[in-house]
């Protein structure tokens, strides 16, 4: 559902009783483009704050299996809130506080992990425009350093043959499609897996939308498969 007019979402009719998620058109599409199926395994890697989560357990179902982690445990703690009020009976799920590049080996392997990396928000200055206050040239090279370790620990826990999507809200190429294209050469198993047009602009390393597409955020996706 698209509103056409803006407003506070905590005054829709529903939001205290958990009726629905308020979240970002770019941002759903991030759970679209991993395409998980009833009864995966599938991890969500930093979750916080819980809404690709929510969708992850729908795409999954009730046969399926979902991780949320996150290295900040009061932000994982509102993954949980969340969830407990949108889907108090939901089974198949579990909260885990650990840096996602650094999970517990007894944790095994995934079906599809969802990584919506730290990234620079450039994506989202429409609705925040304070991080250009606050945003500076060398906040870029730590950020591109932590989402590469991040994606070439996360890629090891996939099956064979299975897919993690790597996502930002960020329209910086470093960040995007320039981290892509260094972790495909690093990585020989690695394949990049081609999205619809309507998932935003091909890039030749993965698909980019900008800032008011569809009246949504700035995002990037780059879906991965393991050979």
């Amino acid at each position: 559902l698209h509103l056409a007019e803006r407003g506070k979402p905590t005054a829709l009719p529903g939001f205290d009783e958990g009726a629905f998620h308020v979240q970002d058109l770019a941002a759903q599409l991030a759970v679209e483009a991993l395409s998980a199926q009833p009864g995966m395994r599938v991890l969500d890697a930093c979750a916080a704050p819980g809404g690709k989560t929510l969708g992850l357990m729908s795409a999954v179902g009730d046969t399926g299996e979902v991780w949320a982690v996150d290295v900040d445990a009061r932000r994982l703690a509102k993954v949980t809130e969340l969830v407990e009020t949108l889907a108090p009976s939901a089974a198949g799920w579990h909260a885990l506080a650990v840096d996602a590049a650094s999970l517990p080996e007894d944790l095994g392997l995934f079906d599809a992990i969802l990584l919506d990396a730290p990234c620079s928000a450039t994506g989202i200055l429409r609705r925040q425009p304070d991080i250009k206050t606050h945003r500076r040239d060398e906040d870029i090279a730590p950020l591109v350093a932590l989402q590469a370790r991040l994606l070439d620990a996360l890629f090891l826990r996939l099956r064979p043959g299975a897919r993690l999507l790597y996502a930002t809200c960020s329209v910086l190429r470093d960040e995007n499609e320039r981290q892509v294209a260094a972790f495909t050469a690093r990585t020989p198993s690695a394949r990049l897996l081609p999205l619809p047009a309507r998932f935003g602009v091909d890039t030749g390393n993965g698909t980019q939308r900008f800032p008011g597409d569809e009246d949504g955020d700035g995002f990037f996706y780059a879906l991965l498969e393991r050979s």
